[in-house]
């Protein structure tokens, strides 16, 4: 079979056709455990107003033209989030997504422009339960393949071993010799001189303080989590926690997590931010770098902030579900476990 060969070609889907199969088994198993937990299932809409509003963070565009030939911006979704939060305002309490979200300039072995996420939300919760619920599913994918030990590109993860528990500064300061938090200057401050001071990776002149921390994150931490068993990495700088709410310990960090097995980040949560003050100015500020960045913005999603005003505290997390099988079933890239890739 030639390497180039479509996915369409007979030869080339007989190989896909087991790890697809077994795909299918993990959604069904999925969707069981959810509804064994009492979650109800939102089949949001893909178009919306914003396609998210972080920095590097890339949609793909497109329009609604109405009924007098006028046309509104739209964009596919890169999350249900938005849709799903307004829905917990609405008065949904536990809420799952599990379809596909569209992220453009992602093309890699682990990153497609369409794949599935699963998302879900729990209200008055607090984020470790849904750290629990996310182990949960990734030992719930690993029992319908009947493989604990996933491995990737020379890593190596028993999933049902007893988790690792790493804070971001912890992990900064033993795989980089990186002090995070005295660079932190309250919930929104950081000082990118002291951070440069430290860094062990090169940077460029220009680069900001969160360019330099997701390098470093990258290049020094990033290779030493989930090797052996599963890593939780959290407390996230509060600088850089997107949608969640800082943490009540200490304003420096957030109610962030990320999950790892064998190098790959597999889920990203939060204790959900429901100030939409506060919400509205870490948006702005996102929307200000990517125009700086990449010279363009995305709109705010105003009823987004109206949803949050009236959104009770939840904690919520998005699940790479193609990553997951990926790794359950020993794909050696996202576009196998794929029915029909996109890209």
């Amino acid at each position: 079979m030639a390497p180039d060969s479509p996915w369409f070609d007979k030869r080339r889907h007989q190989d896909r056709r087991p790890f697809l199969l077994a795909r299918n088994r993990i959604v069904s198993a999925c969707r069981h455990w959810f509804e064994n937990q009492g979650f109800v299932e939102a089949d949001v809409a893909a178009l919306a107003v914003s396609p998210g509003n972080e920095a590097h963070l890339h949609g793909f565009a497109t329009s609604i033209i109405h009924n007098d030939g006028s046309a509104a911006p739209r964009y596919l979704h890169t999350s249900p989030e938005f849709a799903c939060k307004k829905l917990l305002a609405a008065g949904e309490e536990k809420l799952f997504f599990l379809g596909h979200v569209f992220r453009n300039r992602e093309s890699t072995l682990t990153h497609a422009p369409e794949f599935t996420m699963a998302e879900w939300y729990r209200v008055g919760a607090p984020y470790q339960q849904i750290i629990d619920d996310t182990i949960s599913l990734l030992r719930l994918a690993a029992a319908t393949t009947f493989t604990t030990d996933w491995r990737w590109r020379g890593w190596q993860c028993n999933v049902n071993a007893e988790p690792e528990w790493l804070t971001v500064q912890d992990a900064f300061l033993e795989f980089a010799g990186v002090d995070l938090l005295i660079t932190l200057q309250g919930r929104r401050g950081a000082d990118r001189e002291a951070l440069a001071r430290q860094s062990p990776v090169a940077f460029r002149d220009g680069e900001s303080w969160s360019d330099i921390f997701s390098r470093i994150l990258v290049e020094r931490v990033e290779p030493h989590l989930g090797n052996g068993r599963l890593t939780i990495l959290y407390e996230y700088p509060s600088v850089e926690a997107a949608l969640a709410r800082v943490s009540a310990r200490d304003e420096r960090v957030s109610e962030r997590f990320e999950i790892y097995a064998a190098g790959v980040e597999l889920a990203n949560g939060f204790g959900e931010l429901t100030d939409a003050n506060e919400q509205r100015l870490r948006f702005e500020a996102e929307m200000d770098i990517k125009e700086q960045t990449y010279g363009e913005r995305y709109p705010i999603d105003e009823e987004l902030l109206q949803a949050l005003a009236q959104m009770p505290e939840a904690s919520g997390v998005a699940l790479g579900f193609d990553r997951m099988v990926m790794l359950a079933t020993g794909a050696s890239s996202i576009t196998q476990v794929q029915w029909t890739p996109s890209g």
